[in-house]
């Protein structure tokens, strides 16, 4: 399998999450407040929305790739 047909594949499956969860959460460490050598640190969860459209181009993209892909 040439790396064009893999990097679609990847480029369809990523599209797919993208529709189905719409997004993604991290824990993120943050410093909230700092005292000399003191630190209160705090975890909070961090939320990235990926964009309905990037999925949908994710999903064609990777389509076209597989599709119109180079084989040797």
């Amino acid at each position: 399998m040439n790396p064009i047909k893999l990097i679609g594949i990847v480029l369809i499956a990523a599209g797919a999450l993208g529709l189905v969860y719409g997004g993604f959460s991290y824990p993120a460490e943050t410093t909230a407040l700092k005292l000399g050598t003191m630190e209160l640190k705090v975890q909070e969860t961090k939320t990235v929305n990926v964009p309905l459209i990037l999925s949908a181009a994710g999903i064609v993209v990777g389509a076209a790739l597989l599709v119109f892909g180079r084989s040797k």
